[in-house]
């Protein structure tokens, strides 16, 4: 594994947590450290987007990004899930190219959309109910839904690049078209972006099981499709590009400047709820391989055949998982539902440690 000697199992797990949960700094800050900060408008009882920076920007409340999104010099997009990105990155990503060909529009579907970019253009920062009003599209199937065809053509307009959100209000997007500059198309520059999304991407979610790796590289062909064979022929060669090691009998990867058995990764002696989303979590593989037991997001299934809960979080303590959390807020006051894969801590120090995370989740969810 290059020059360092091989880390075990454990000493990549301290090293996963350590790093992705680093010193709280400044949102622009800690957005730009991240990457890619991946979305979910579910609240439970905040949006992903939101529990994910709770536990990496100093004092952050519950809805501070869409607050303070349109002074930030970042960005709405799809990358490989929806998310937001600094506005750097995104100018990476377009001219993003054809769609896959589920998404895909025909002529008349084109044509409409050509119709909504001239609208915007003309009217300036738009909501999707002055394109309804505007025009009548009516509704489209979509991925076995029934859609509004003025929202998709809004969403399929933003994703190609065409149009930018500007902010949010209430929840509800508001757009503006915008025009990116030509990037380089030489074999070289491609595989140079390429190479700074795989980059992006490693960094966030470090250290990565070889399978992981992989895995993202499918999700970053689809996110950027114009450079698919770029990031495949970057995946094949990915030891010579990362850092690298066999830990129990599996390939790990992470970035060339980092060392996982380092002794600078202590870790703080503290309770966390963390969203699905989180970086730490993500990978479900590697949450599997790091602590031993299998978390899902059953927000999705039938509630007679969850185990965990609606929307379960991770309950992270110290870099032990012990289970999981079901928050929500009753006549304003937090409500907590434990649940653990072996027997609850009796010591006080996960008490006060548990009291304390409680008391933050409060004091996120608070209005300002």
């Amino acid at each position: 594994m290059n020059s360092f000697e091989a880390p075990s199992i454990q000493q990549l797990r301290r090293y996963a947590v350590t790093r992705s949960l680093f010193k709280p700094t400044s949102l622009m800050r800690a957005i730009v450290h991240l990457g890619f900060v991946q979305a979910d408008p579910m609240r439970a009882p905040a949006r992903g987007q939101d529990l994910i920076l709770l536990h990496r920007v100093k004092n952050y409340r519950a809805g501070e990004l869409e607050l303070r999104y349109p002074q930030l010099a970042i960005e709405e997009a799809f990358f490989i899930n929806y998310g937001f990105l600094p506005r750097e990155t995104l100018a990476l990503l377009h001219p993003r190219g054809t769609p896959r060909a589920w998404n895909a529009w025909d002529a008349k579907m084109q044509a409409c959309a050509q119709e909504v970019l001239a609208f915007v253009r003309r009217h300036g920062h738009t909501y999707p109910k002055d394109v309804q009003a505007q025009f009548n599209y009516g509704r489209i199937k979509r991925w076995g839904a029934d859609l509004n065809a003025s929202n998709h053509l809004l969403e399929g307009l933003h994703y190609r690049g065409l149009l930018r959100v500007t902010r949010r209000e209430a929840g509800t997007r508001v757009y503006q078209a915008v025009e990116h500059p030509p990037q380089d198309d030489s074999p070289d520059a491609r595989l140079a972006r390429a190479g700074q999304f795989l980059d992006i991407l490693v960094k966030l979610y470090a250290p990565l099981p070889a399978t992981s790796s992989g895995y993202l590289c499918t999700l970053l062909c689809h996110g950027v499709s114009h450079l698919a064979a770029e990031v495949r022929q970057l995946q094949q060669h990915s030891k010579s590009r990362y850092a690298h090691a066999q830990v129990d009998g599996r390939l790990w990867l992470w970035p060339q400047s980092e060392n996982p058995i380092a002794g600078r990764h202590s870790i703080e002696d503290r309770l966390r709820f963390l969203t699905p989303f989180d970086p730490v979590v993500w990978d479900r593989r590697r949450f599997k391989l790091f602590w031993g037991w299998e978390y899902k997001l059953e927000a999705y299934m039938p509630a007679h055949k969850r185990r965990m809960g609606h929307y379960a979080l991770p309950m992270l303590w110290g870099e032990q998982m012990l289970g999981w959390a079901n928050l929500k807020i009753v006549d304003g006051r937090l409500q907590h539902e434990l649940g653990f894969i072996g027997l609850r801590p009796r010591d006080r120090a996960f008490q006060v440690a548990l009291d304390e995370a409680l008391q933050q989740m409060q004091f996120f969810l608070d209005p300002a």
